[in-house]
């Protein structure tokens, strides 16, 4: 993801090894290249944009397309949208930290955003980050994860809601792995434009709060079972 939303950052908290799933096809309409951002006049996007890109292309081949100034306009737009927050400084440290560097592939690009936010709250004390396309384990859909797992001697498998469309939860049981949910915190914390929304970069909770937004990023595990009942629950009340 780039400068991803709060929810990632909680499941970089809870995770002893986070693997930056890089080697896999990438997605229009997906976060990795994009992420909303709050401003007085709505949401906004800030889009990252591409180039030479074909369809089944990996994320870890995709080209960041550098022909237009696109860091200056991303920059300008959250310097407007932040511009009364108590923390502008150190959210615009960050993103000048990431666009110093002169990144030709999205992946680069996304891994240095998400690294750089992981700093800035400390939560990465306890935590291994790994490359995918750099383990050399083959494979696909959930028996891919589960090799994963395997190769660092998991004993949880940590995701997020998306994956419960296609994980194969038995499989991993069957190997001694168990699954689990993040249960989002989706705690409300002092924002700026109106009715506050958890679903933005993480770049607002930086300008909102500083350093003590770690205290809202508390996300929790949920066993497969229990995470899967429950949102049938909710889709028969709907």
């Amino acid at each position: 993801m780039y400068f991803p939303w709060v929810g990632l950052l909680e499941q970089i908290r809870l995770s002893n090894i986070f693997i930056f799933y890089d080697d896999v096809q990438f997605s229009r309409g997906s976060f990795s290249n994009r992420v909303q951002v709050k401003t007085a006049d709505g949401m906004r996007w800030l889009t990252v944009p591409l180039r030479d890109r074909h369809l089944g292309q990996l994320i870890n081949e995709v080209q960041i397309d550098n022909r237009s100034n696109w860091r200056h306009k991303h920059r300008e737009l959250l310097s407007q949208a932040y511009a009364n927050t108590p923390y502008l400084d150190d959210m615009l440290m960050l993103v000048d930290r990431v666009f110093a560097n002169d990144f030709k592939c999205l992946a680069d690009l996304s891994k240095a955003s998400i690294l750089t936010l992981v700093d800035y709250f400390g939560l990465a004390d306890n935590t291994s980050f790994q490359d995918s396309s750099m383990l050399h384990i083959q494979g696909h859909s959930s028996q891919r994860v589960i090799d994963l797992c395997l190769h660092f001697n998991a004993e949880m498998y940590l995701t997020g809601h998306g994956a419960r469309h296609y994980l194969e939860h038995e499989r991993f049981e069957a190997q001694g792995i168990d699954v689990a949910y993040i249960d989002y915190s989706l705690h409300c914390y002092p924002q700026e434009h109106g009715k506050f929304t958890p679903y933005v970069t993480a770049l607002d909770l930086v300008a909102n709060c500083g350093k003590e937004g770690a205290s809202w990023i508390a996300g929790m595990p949920v066993s497969w079972r229990e995470f899967i009942a429950d949102q049938l629950n909710k889709e028969e009340i709907l």
